[in-house]
């Protein structure tokens, strides 16, 4: 989309809304974001964080959320996103071993779950996508896990909320992504890295089987970085994303806080994109 508009995970911040969510939620405001992705709430109630959201100026756009989690207490989380005005929902990870179709049955299971999701957040206004780390991109039945995920469910149960990082990481060129699954992509992660070098096939599983982050330090001296700052080449990622579907592009750093606190961080990732391609 020409026009698409930026927003920040707030995972990215999650040191600071653990301290303060409010106070968080107005720093991120004053350095330039409109928009929000939450990956938890923090104990705040719909109300109460819709009220913050209202006074600050902020519109929350989508959040991360597990399949199992939602299904436990689905009717408590429409609800949640309704009030906040939350138009997608994103799997922000899926154990590896539920997404190869050599696992027959449990596989089945979680796309029956992926499923549900998707029905009754559709009937709700509510769109459902799948956020990607770099082990999708190991193969399953002679394909990438992730384009097994994409054909076997099709668009309008699961869009694709593509983390160009682990994209590139995981050995694979994010503009061919962008391009390959345009119409699909509501939302796009933009995330920089360093690193000594790419790892085609994802040699490194910096997000384990049972979803724990690795030191990153001691995978390949792995860092995450504001953008501008890593590998990324975004002028053509920036072209790509005009041209797809995607309403939003959403700045996300993981870690890498060492020199730079997080809220600075991404306070320099969005001048990096308002200096670089007036977005």
């Amino acid at each position: 989309m020409e026009n698409f508009k930026i927003g920040l995970q707030l995972y990215s911040v999650r040191d600071e809304m653990e301290k303060d969510v409010y106070t968080t939620l107005k720093k991120v405001k004053e350095i330039g974001y409109d928009y929000v992705e939450f990956a938890g709430f923090y104990n705040v109630e719909a109300v109460e964080m819709k009220k913050m959201l209202d006074e600050i100026g902020l519109s929350a756009i989508s959040v991360h959320q597990n399949a199992q989690g939602f299904l436990e207490k689905a009717d408590y989380w429409i609800d949640y996103y309704k009030t906040l005005g939350i138009t997608n929902v994103a799997i922000p990870w899926m154990k590896k071993d539920n997404l190869l179709v050599e696992n027959k049955e449990l596989f089945e299971n979680t796309m029956s779950d992926f499923k549900k999701m998707s029905n009754i957040l559709k009937e709700n206004g509510i769109t459902l996508s799948y956020h990607n780390h770099e082990f999708e991109f190991e193969t399953t039945g002679g394909k990438y896990i992730l384009d097994n995920l994409y054909d076997t469910l099709d668009e309008e149960t699961l869009k694709t909320q593509l983390d160009l990082c682990w994209v590139k990481y995981g050995g694979e060129d994010p503009v061919k992504y962008i391009n390959k699954y345009a119409k699909r992509c509501p939302t796009v992660h933009f995330k920089d890295f360093t690193c000594q070098k790419l790892n085609a096939g994802a040699a490194y599983a910096l997000i384990d089987n049972d979803g724990k982050a690795k030191n990153q330090r001691e995978v390949d001296q792995f860092k995450f970085k504001p953008l501008g700052d890593g590998l990324q080449d975004f002028a053509p990622i920036v072209e790509a994303v005009k041209k797809s579907v995607a309403q939003y592009a959403i700045v996300e750093q993981d870690g890498g806080f060492e020199e730079l606190s997080s809220i600075d961080s991404v306070a320099k990732s969005r001048k990096y994109l308002k200096d670089n391609f007036g977005l």
